[in-house]
């Protein structure tokens, strides 16, 4: 058969490429490929969320067993100092009297990156929502976790900068989360990995 077809010029069938071959198989390889680097990029988002909220849930334990009702610590003279207050607001300890509110925003700010993240196909929008994620559960475990109860706890706040508000590494997640989320979409990066040239 071989010997027929070099005399005729009829072409061998490549391997992978004959009429055994499926037909659906070359479109299923880049389904499968993006499928396993949208699972690589929910890792890297969950990996951050989960070293954000371990740093920022250790500092505070370790800030309130040692510092709370201590003078506070100078860390840089009098620019940069440790000194933990209890904010029951949201930054600048605004909104103190909405404590269950922010709760309930924080609560949303997590379901919709859940949403999001079932197409996240771009690790820069993986390490900006895994700030947010971090950050954002930080902080709801103060106000579920703390007195005066739950929903209503007050968060532990201890940098203190010089003429700037209190806050903690929790509130940084977020700060350095959305600032990079707004970087990628001035610079038309999607969450799905497509980039937007205006």
């Amino acid at each position: 058969m071989a010997e027929a077809e070099r005399i005729t010029g009829t072409p061998e069938p490549e391997p992978g490429t004959g009429a055994d071959s499926t037909p659906g198989a070359e479109a299923e390889a880049p389904a499968e490929r993006g499928a396993g680097r949208g699972k690589r990029r929910i890792a890297a988002l969950l990996l951050v969320a989960c070293v954000v909220y371990l740093l920022d849930l250790g500092s505070k334990l370790l800030v309130v067993a040692r510092l709370e009702n201590h003078e506070p610590i100078q860390v840089i003279g009098s620019l940069l100092q440790f000194n933990v207050i209890r904010n029951r607001g949201a930054a600048f300890s605004i909104g103190e009297a909405l404590t269950i509110f922010l709760t309930i925003i924080a609560a949303a700010v997590i379901l919709v990156i859940a949403r999001v993240a079932r197409k996240l196909y771009s690790l820069p929008w993986a390490i900006a929502l895994g700030l947010l994620l971090g950050g954002a559960f930080g902080n709801l475990t103060d106000r579920i976790f703390r007195s005066p109860g739950v929903f209503e706890g007050a968060v532990v706040d201890f940098i203190a900068p010089a003429h700037f508000a209190v806050f903690n590494l929790a509130d940084s997640a977020i700060v350095c989360g959305g600032i990079l989320i707004v970087i990628l979409s001035f610079r038309g990066l999607d969450p799905d990995g497509t980039v937007h040239k205006d």
